[in-house]
């Protein structure tokens, strides 16, 4: 429960902007102080509790960094309550959902909102800690959590931490460890280095790295840098163990005292009717161990969200489960592979467990549960386990979701897909796929909150399927071949949970299936944006490393998008099998009339709004205007 609020200040939104009827907004910040009860049945699924600090009464306290933004004039809101989940810290709404094209935790300038939808349309937004590994950098929400003891002594344990240069984010130059390294002697630390996830590591002697300090590892000699895409583990006695399933408490509580606590109304300036969740990628995995612990039911036995939007999760959820977690991993086919990420059950429906024998459902069928949408890229089928929302764990038939629960698959996606991407290869052998999935979020975030609100249905699931032929193993992909492309590898595996500390071979793997293409190698299921209905080439959600990165493996999560030739010279000077833009197409006045009339379809089927219709064929004729 939130015991107090400290530190808050009040003060107008970007100096008092107006966003259409909904007026000026006002910005809230503070620190929220509360308390957990270690004998209420309601706390029993945090991991660790046990082994929180307590407070003389038997307590476990926590800190935890809230933000709000609502109307200046609370009768101009919707009295919708809009919560993100931060991912590692941070605010991802604006970039993934509402066009901005630059992310910013501050939310200091106009162009970081994009086009501020959810402002125009009142909605009160809120943002708090959760993560107790998170950075407080640059305004980042992170958790001030209890520490975890043994015997009223800090918990020490060898962990591990694993490090890739070059493939997610720059050449690293140090390591930075996860936590504190209890003693900075050589040898109580393991280097080791391989070249890929199935390599034989080597261990590195003393002579070939050191401590800088008790977070932070450098190579030797002097100024060496690992060697890009190489795995790099370090087994080290660390200290600081967090409990950090207390994050589910943490959110838990705050949006249940915004919802019905009296003194929130100096918050959210009017009652709360709904609230609804929004979680982007490890913050969408937050979210579904966050249901499936049982935590949207608070400690007096109410709903805590009644509506959650899921995007890019997967199957997975976030590593927060263990001492010594580290949240921030995402577990893909050649890095952090050996991390826990996915647990069963892994589907809103109720299936049997293969590996354990249990019968479970990520909703439990009560009356706390959400209603739940769950949207995904091809990048999560072919890294995250996608298919596993919607087939038993083997894959071998279709699930029918409970009447509470939509899953969808945006076709032709990656899955940072979001506006403004480039084609750039980076450490890819393929251009990089730049379709933008967020004119789909945008409607059926509108469409979740109908739900939630007037009892209107959300648009059927729309994900391929085993029984119509269009969910299928990555090996049987009829996937064109042209010269210069790249093939796809297999998909990643997901295996039963194992030892992350010192892993070995996995026990057992469940099924997972991608989505079926056409001949151009465009997927033919879930939602086909305009982009994939009328497109200009192929996009896929995956992509494959190029050297001196590991070939052969899967690109991280990064999609491929490959041009159609211009004309049928071109395309047969490459031996490319796909017709040519002006073999498929015409005239640019008829790619423009089937541009209209995909999206005219999608927005009769409500997975469109149509001032996204309508963007589409601005573009479409800009293209055609200019086609570069």
């Amino acid at each position: 429960m939130i015991t107090s609020l400290e530190h808050w200040s009040q003060a107008p939104f970007l100096d008092g902007v107006t966003f259409g009827s909904t007026g000026s907004y006002l910005r809230i910040c503070g620190v929220a102080a509360g308390r957990i009860d270690p004998a209420d049945p309601a706390n029993q699924n945090i991991p660790w509790l046990e082994a929180a600090v307590r407070t003389p009464s038997g307590h476990v306290e926590y800190r935890t960094p809230f933000e709000i933004l609502r109307p200046a004039r609370a009768e101009r809101g919707n009295g919708s309550l809009l919560c993100e989940a931060t991912n590692r810290g941070k605010k991802l709404l604006f970039p993934y959902l509402f066009d901005a094209h630059t992310q910013s935790n501050l939310l200091n300038a106009t162009q970081q909102l994009g086009n501020a939808a959810p402002l125009h349309s009142g909605f009160t937004l809120a943002w708090c800690g959760w993560d107790a590994n998170a950075s407080p950098a640059d305004g980042g929400l992170a958790l001030d959590g209890p520490a975890a003891h043994e015997a009223g002594k800090p918990i020490v344990r060898v962990v591990r931490d694993e490090f890739v240069s070059g493939t997610r984010h720059a050449i690293l130059d140090r390591f930075r460890l996860s936590y504190d390294a209890v003693s900075l002697d050589r040898g109580d630390t393991v280097v080791t280095v391989r070249e890929s996830r199935h390599g034989a590591p080597r261990k590195l002697d003393a002579t070939q790295w050191r401590y800088v300090d008790a977070r932070h590892i450098v190579l030797l000699p002097e100024g060496s840098k690992p060697e890009p895409g190489w795995l790099y583990d370090v087994h080290y006695p660390a200290g600081g163990a967090k409990v950090l399933g207390v994050g589910y408490a943490v959110t838990r509580d705050i949006v249940s005292f915004l919802r019905h606590e009296p003194g929130a109304g100096a918050l959210t300036g009017q009652p709360v009717r709904d609230c609804l969740a929004v979680g982007i990628s490890q913050a969408g995995r937050y979210l579904r161990g966050f249901v499936a612990k049982g935590f949207n039911r608070d400690e007096r036995g109410r709903r805590v969200f009644d509506g959650m939007l899921v995007h890019i999760a997967g199957a997975g959820r976030a590593f927060v489960d263990d001492l010594f977690a580290q949240p921030f991993r995402t577990r893909t086919q050649h890095q952090d592979c050996d991390f826990p990420e996915h647990e069963f059950p892994f589907s809103a429906a109720l299936t049997t467990d293969p590996y354990s024998g249990r019968s479970a459902a990520l909703l439990a069928d009560s009356a706390c549960d959400p209603l739940l949408i769950e949207t995904n890229t091809a990048s999560e089928y072919w890294q995250k386990g996608a298919s596993l929302l919607h087939t038993d764990p083997m894959a071998g038939h279709d699930l029918a979701l409970p009447a509470n629960a939509r899953a969808y698959l945006i076709a032709g996606t990656q899955h940072d897909g979001r506006p403004g991407l480039s084609t750039d290869r980076g450490s890819c052998t393929n251009p990089c796929n730049p379709h933008d999935p967020s004119p789909v979020l945008r409607a059926l975030l509108h469409a979740l909150h109908e739900w939630v609100r007037h009892g209107r249905l959300p648009p059927d699931s729309r994900v391929p399927s085993i029984s119509r032929g269009t969910l299928q193993l990555a090996s049987e992909l009829a996937f064109p071949r042209w010269d210069g492309l790249a093939p796809p590898p297999a998909c990643n595996d997901i295996p039963s949970p194992g030892d992350w500390i010192h892993p070995g071979q996995p026990r057992f793997r469940y099924g997972v299936k991608v989505c079926a293409v056409d001949s151009d190698g465009n997927e033919v299921d879930g939602v086909l944006t305009p982009d994939i209905r009328v497109p200009l080439g192929t996009y896929t959600g995956w992509n494959s490393y190029r050297a001196p990165y590991p070939q052969g493996v899967l690109g991280d999560r990064r999609g491929s998008f490959v041009a159609f030739a211009h004309t049928p010279g071109d395309r047969c000077s490459h031996q490319d099998p796909r017709p040519s833009l002006r073999e498929r197409y015409a005239s640019p006045q008829a790619y423009i009339a089937l541009v209209q009339q995909a999206a005219e379809q999608l927005v009769k089927e409500r997975l469109l709004l149509a001032a996204d219709a309508s963007r589409y064929v601005i573009r479409a004729k800009a293209h055609c205007e200019n086609p570069g």
